[in-house]
């Protein structure tokens, strides 16, 4: 062999570990909370779906770590006629997945569609008279009456955000699922990979033009794509998840237990607590169907609600993960209080939640509740709330299946023999509860505000109207006491208490955005 080829093959040897580290270093592999089941950010508010659709939708606005609205697609927006005529005008260069442009009606038809579903985006079209697109670049809004919250409304975070999507997708009947995944944001969705169960797969959209403005914060700012390829690995098992993230198999693990961040931490693994606002557990009911169309056997379950034992097993014993006295609002903002908390507070007397039970009507009718298997946080969440309902007396069966299936199962409003359901637990983010305008759980639309559970309450519809109206913090926050008394009563759904969640990755892992599990700006050095 000569000397030369000799070399060569040294170098080539040489540089293939170089070469697949640089390969390596383009693809992230993460593990969610769950699998992805529903692709359709606006068909529902999954946590999980929330995060894919960010990836692959943008939005008119962006929302800071502070909860600040600023342009993202838009490059601006302009007020007139006192406040009644609103118009956003798009920025330049902007494309869709397919290749086509974005075009104002494109916009016009999402916000539409959002509006339809999400509980800001219904406020916002009812306050609007007219939602057009005069030109290709230009949406335009006739309102009743101002609507400050407008840009907030529209750059939301929380689930169900305002995705921007073509006109032929955004005319989907709402209540209906788009499975076609055409946005203009920084990943594309690989269909072909996809596998149920498995793996979910993004590649980076190279035509992606990020914002020229704004400091990246949460969904304000630029979006920069810095991988080729992010890869969705779906880990049920807990212990799993830990030994592929230690083992360098894994990059990210979005939702760790509890009870494996101290073994995390020990091996070098970074822990860290992302969104600051934590999770607020809730229990809903499905007020469409007996028992829990009587407000009555409602208000007795609150008795055999502890939040501390949701707490101490979902967070631990460290009195830095979780907050009980959990109202309405979000602990620590300036609309939380204790105000008619008192069914809440204190020690659980089952015994006389029985009583109170057999005294609404309760005649031991069964109760079927859904209880996720394979997300973790929900599990002991639902292992907790299901004993909970067992000791008050009520003759519970338990459905256990995945998280996927209890989100398509909770839209089901037929009784129990035809599929349907009683009792459900979930979490919503601490900025999902800042204030009635995105607090989703607090509405009482009934059928019409077609969130699952389907509470009524014109008393509490009403108090959330004029509080969009109050003059000043002092009103809005008569206003919220008002609301959370008002809760205890139609119980539209129980608080379960705060935990925050921690986020793991490994040390080569730098820019993980604050919030929830965004991967835009992030690096793997």
């Amino acid at each position: 062999m000569k000397r030369r080829t000799v070399l060569q093959g040294i170098g080539a040897a040489l540089a293939a570990p170089r070469i697949a580290a640089a390969q390596a270093a383009r693809v992230l592999k993460f593990i969610p909370q769950s699998d992805l089941t529903v692709l359709d950010p606006i068909w529902t508010t999954a946590y999980v779906t929330r995060n894919h659709g960010f990836m692959v939708f943008d939005t008119l606005f962006g929302s800071d770590g502070s909860f600040k609205a600023s342009p993202q697609m838009a490059a601006g927006m302009t007020v007139e006629s006192d406040g009644r005529l609103v118009r956003i005008t798009l920025r330049d260069g902007l494309k869709w997945h397919d290749g086509e442009k974005v075009l104002a009606r494109d916009c016009a038809a999402s916000i539409k569609r959002w509006g339809a579903r999400d509980s800001f985006g219904q406020t916002v079209m009812a306050v609007t008279d007219e939602l057009s697109a005069p030109d290709d670049k230009t949406i335009q809004f006739r309102l009743k009456k101002p609507f400050a919250l407008l840009a907030d409304a529209l750059g939301k975070s929380s689930s169900n955000f305002a995705a921007m999507m073509p006109e032929r997708l955004a005319l989907t009947d709402p209540f209906k699922q788009i499975t076609e995944m055409v946005g203009s944001g920084p990943y594309k969705f690989k269909a072909d990979e996809r596998n149920v169960g498995h793996l979910v797969v993004y590649e980076c959209n190279a035509a992606y033009v990020p914002s020229p403005t704004g400091t990246a914060s949460w969904t304000a700012g630029p979006k920069i794509a810095n991988f080729d390829r992010v890869e969705w690995h779906v880990i049920p098992d807990p212990s799993t998840a830990a030994a592929a993230l230690q083992g360098g198999e894994m990059d990210w693990w979005e939702t760790p237990t509890g009870d494996l961040l101290p073994t995390l931490r020990k091996a070098g693994i970074t822990v860290a607590i992302q969104d600051p606002t934590g999770l607020i557990g809730c229990m809903r009911f499905n007020q469409l169907q007996p028992p829990f169309d009587n407000p009555a056997i409602r208000r007795a379950i609150i008795g055999a609600i502890s939040q501390e034992d949701f707490n101490l097993t979902i967070a631990g014993d460290d009195p830095a993960m979780s907050r009980t006295g959990v109202g309405v609002f979000t602990p620590g903002t300036p609309l939380a209080s204790d105000v008619g908390l008192e069914p809440l507070i204190g020690k659980r007397d089952y015994d006389k939640v029985k009583r109170d039970l057999a005294a609404a009507g309760y005649k031991g009718e069964k109760v079927v509740f859904l209880a996720p298997t394979d997300l973790a946080v929900l599990k002991m969440q639902g292992d907790i709330a299901g004993d909970a309902l067992k000791r008050a007396g009520l003759n519970v069966e338990v459905q256990a299946m995945d998280w996927g299936s209890v989100v398509g199962r909770r839209t089901n409003k037929g009784p129990i023999d035809k599929g349907g359901w009683n009792v459900a637990c979930t979490f919503w983010t601490g900025g999902d509860h800042l204030t009635p305008a995105g607090h989703t759980f607090m509405r009482g639309t009934g059928e019409a505000g077609g969130n699952w559970g389907w509470p009524s309450s014109t008393v509490l519809e009403d108090l959330r109207t004029q509080w969009f109206d109050a003059p000043g913090l002092a009103a809005q926050q008569k206003l919220a006491q008002a609301m959370q008394r008002q809760v205890m009563q139609d119980v539209p759904y129980v608080p379960l208490g705060q935990v925050l969640q921690a986020t793991a990755f490994r040390k080569n892992i730098t820019g993980v955005p604050n919030g929830f599990a965004m991967f835009w700006n992030v690096r793997k050095g």
